[in-house]
């Protein structure tokens, strides 16, 4: 596959995550509006322009390493975490598993660390614009257990 084509693949990874948990995502339900949340809670507006930006970022920096010639490790390990990405909102939304929603994002946020890490050897400004999405997993990951504990 050619540079371009690489490009490409990796930008259609993060927009069917993102329909998937575009698809998923509920939090106009009275489950989620009974859920009792944390006064850090974000603004429910935070969420889609988060992710929007970190999708690009992601989409980006795959298709950087890549093109450049990442090995196939990289590969799978940026289609597991997208696999893995989108299994949060079901899990949370659909399935009402707070629990299992947290023990994911955790694994959501090892895997991004290590695409991050994997990345680094291919490109480091690569590596540099995943570590935003390492960081909001990693919140992510604390705001569904505290929502998990009081619920």
């Amino acid at each position: 596959m050619s540079p371009r084509g690489k490009r490409l693949a990796a930008a259609a990874g993060p927009l069917a995550a993102a329909v998937v948990g575009g698809l998923a995502t509920d939090p106009g339900s009275r489950w989620f509006r009974d859920l009792e949340k944390p006064r850090w809670y974000p603004p429910a507006q935070t969420f889609g322009i988060v992710w929007t930006g970190l999708y690009a970022g992601l989409a980006w920096a795959s298709g950087e390493v890549l093109a450049k010639g990442g090995d196939g490790s990289f590969g799978r390990a940026y289609a597991a975490n997208l696999v893995t990405n989108a299994g949060w909102t079901p899990l949370f939304f659909r399935a009402r598993r707070p629990w299992a929603a947290a023990a994911e994002s955790a694994v959501l946020t090892v895997s991004t660390v290590d695409l991050a890490r994997r990345a680094a050897w291919v490109s480091p400004a690569a590596a540099a614009v995943l570590v935003p999405y390492a960081a909001w997993t990693a919140f992510a990951t604390a705001l569904t257990v505290s929502i998990a504990r009081r619920n």
